[in-house]
């Protein structure tokens, strides 16, 4: 989560059951953010408990497919409204449908909405599809020009859901802004989103490209990809040690401490390349990636942003590197070319880049675009014992080397794992802390920093339909039905009284028999009257 956060504190195998506020205590954004994260687990942890791995309710199940082929054009995937759980992740495919607006002066309103701009006539917008696509689902961005964004042309391939979660902030949603704050319109709270896809997969990845599989054949193997794709492959630690002798002022940062740093801050270290550690690059933020500058202008290199910060810390300066986003951009977990700040125009609010941002990322003001910036330099490069180094950047990020001490800044450094294999998105959180002149990070008894899997992104999978050609998708959803049923009319003594008649007349004298094993068993012939009677004799003796 790319937010102006203290630190995430949420531990579940600590078993917290909620956040106890005390009187006169100072208030952080850590504890309401703890509270919030352990009631979506506890909620999720109970959902996914009750369904399983991924289903929907019966009669509202979502995420129903079928094949919308075609001679000249892409073929697409028409998706089915309703809603679907993914490991206890509630998913809603229904398409929202516009209002119904004021009618025009004079006019009168005949009730049947959108009658007359059906076909768009009228001058009244066309109604829009009930149901979403693949080519137009919310949070996909798939791009017909784009060969990898097809559909495969070879039957059969699976079609599977891919849910995750991501921080909105008001850079990307302006209407989180309170406008009562005044002109400067500062944000506030940030926003959790639950993001699907609908994407498909070649029956060779599942090792089904050769015979007739069944449904159970297929939900196998798709839950053996799922689960290597979803587990995460690399592991990082990162200290940062200081003297005994920082105690004695512990509201004093020590000169020789290892966190020199001027503030507390939540360093953020993010995959920025994914693959083996040869490939993979990385970058890092002192802010958790949460300093962000609204694009209004694209202009070549030239942007126009609607700020350039609100102090001399959270401002861009020349050097400063950054990221071109936009909803489209995170959405589909891209990872282009970090650019260079070469140039600020303060009056005009405008900076120059050391290149034009990739195609197709920026130029949507509906995406809402962004600069991120990210506080790592080409400079700073300096490996701990080992002297200076070059510090080449590659895309603007820095290559991962694996099994060795890398600084960061300010006596904060971190540790790849060997043999890690990387993903785009993936981040690790280092809170670093003035007053111990060190970071929080879990260590062994030796005081040793423990390797530890990234904090996210944490990926979900869920099987929806096998496409084996026209007309032929077999469906690999579940459903379960509601726990709630009729309440019946029968109190519990004369629904106690029908099992011990049905007991009697099969014959099983002993199942919940109101008479003693020593005694004489009831006859066979016994009535469901005189079981009732035996039953509330026994009951008011």
């Amino acid at each position: 989560m790319h937010a102006d956060l203290s630190r995430l504190t949420h531990r579940p195998e600590r078993h917290y059951s909620a956040v106890v506020a005390q009187q006169g205590r100072v208030q952080l954004d850590a504890d309401a953010n703890e509270q919030t994260a352990i009631q979506l687990f506890q909620a999720r942890t109970l959902a996914a408990d009750l369904i399983g791995p991924h289903g929907g309710p019966r009669g509202a199940t979502g995420f129903r497919i079928a094949l919308r082929g075609g001679s000249r054009e892409l073929d697409d995937l028409v998706i089915g409204g309703g809603r679907y759980y993914v490991d206890g992740i509630l998913c809603d495919a229904t398409r929202p449908q516009p209002g119904v607006p004021v009618p025009a002066h004079g006019t009168a309103d005949t009730g049947k909405e959108g009658k007359e701009g059906q076909d768009g006539g009228e001058g009244e917008p066309a109604a829009p599809p009930a149901t979403w696509t693949y080519w137009d689902q919310p949070d996909g961005f798939r791009d017909p020009e784009r060969p990898g964004d097809r559909l495969p042309t070879a039957f059969p391939y699976l079609v599977y859901l891919k849910v995750w979660e991501r921080l909105v902030t008001a850079a990307e949603d302006p209407a989180l802004r309170e406008v009562a704050l005044g002109s400067a319109l500062p944000d506030t709270a940030a926003r959790a989103k639950v993001v699907w896809q609908v994407l498909p997969l070649p029956a060779a990845a599942l090792g089904l490209d050769s015979g007739d599989p069944t449904v159970d054949e297929v939900r196998a193997a798709f839950a053996r990809w799922a689960e290597q794709a979803a587990a995460p492959g690399s592991r990082l630690a990162a200290r940062s040690e200081h003297p005994g002798a920082a105690d004695d002022e512990p509201c004093l940062v020590a000169p020789d401490a290892r966190y020199r740093g001027p503030e507390n801050q939540l360093y953020r270290v993010e995959v920025h390349d994914g693959g083996s550690a040869k490939d993979a690059t990385f970058k890092w933020s002192r802010e958790n990636g949460s300093v962000t500058f609204p694009v209004d202008g694209l202009d070549g290199t030239w942007v126009e942003l609607a700020t350039l910060g609100s102090d001399d810390k959270l401002d861009l300066d020349v050097g400063d590197l950054v990221e071109f986003v936009d909803t489209g951009y995170t959405s589909r977990g891209e990872a282009e070319p970090l650019l260079r700040v070469e140039e600020v125009d303060l009056p005009g609010r405008r900076v120059r880049l050391s290149g034009e941002p990739a195609p197709g990322v920026g130029r949507r003001p509906e995406l809402h675009p962004f600069l991120r910036r990210w506080d790592h330099h080409e400079s700073s490069r300096r490996t701990s014992g080992r002297g200076a180094r070059d510090g080449r950047l590659r895309h603007g990020a820095l290559p991962v080397e694996e099994g060795g001490w890398l600084p960061l800044e300010d006596g904060v450094e971190v540790w790849f794992a060997p043999g890690g294999s990387y993903r785009t998105g993936d981040f690790w959180l280092i809170p670093a802390r003035t007053a111990t002149g060190g970071v929080e990070w879990p260590t062994d008894p030796a005081r040793r920093p423990l390797l530890q899997y990234p904090s996210g992104i944490a990926v979900h999978f869920a099987p929806l339909a096998w496409i084996a050609g026209e007309q032929t998708e077999p469906d690999l959803r579940l459903a379960f039905r509601p726990l709630a049923a009729g309440i019946p009319a029968a109190d519990d003594a004369a629904l106690a009284a029908e099992e011990e008649a049905r007991a009697a007349e099969s014959g099983d004298a002993s199942y919940g028999s109101p008479y003693d094993a020593s005694g004489p068993a009831p006859s066979r012939s016994q009535t469901t009257a005189a079981a009732e009677a035996a039953v509330d004799e026994e009951g008011t003796a």
